[in-house]
């Protein structure tokens, strides 16, 4: 089994910044991509970064592209949401997830493995 811990949520003001931190433990494999999925309350989950097991190639939602940084730590089993310019769109509950399958993590199928979550807060 594999478990994912997720840091770093909070409250912060509109155009503020947060970065999340995700740890992964338990058996791990080397090619399993990892992102960030968020959902807020009466919305639907919805994708938001991803990175491959390289930490080389990024991939983003329009939401937060230009905006939001992932990228994986030098131990390959953690993994970092930088988040700049929030808006209160981006209010919701922030999930770390892995997947030897991309498309589970930017799709709507569910990732193989999922975190408890860390609640991000913009206010206006």
């Amino acid at each position: 089994q594999v478990q994912l811990v997720e840091s770093g949520g909070g409250l912060v003001q509109a155009g503020g910044s947060l970065s999340l931190s995700c740890a992964a433990s338990g058996r791990t494999f080397s090619r399993y991509f990892m992102g960030w999925l968020r959902q807020a309350p009466g919305k639907e989950r919805e994708f938001v970064a991803a990175i491959d097991w390289s930490g080389s190639i990024t991939y983003y939602a329009d939401s937060a592209k230009g905006r939001f940084t992932i990228s994986r730590g030098n131990a390959k089993n953690t993994v970092f949401l930088q988040m700049n310019s929030l808006k209160p769109d981006d209010t919701a509950v922030y999930y770390c997830a892995t997947d030897g399958r991309l498309v589970r993590i930017t799709g709507t199928q569910e990732p193989e493995y999922w975190g408890q979550g860390t609640q991000v807060t913009v206010s206006s």
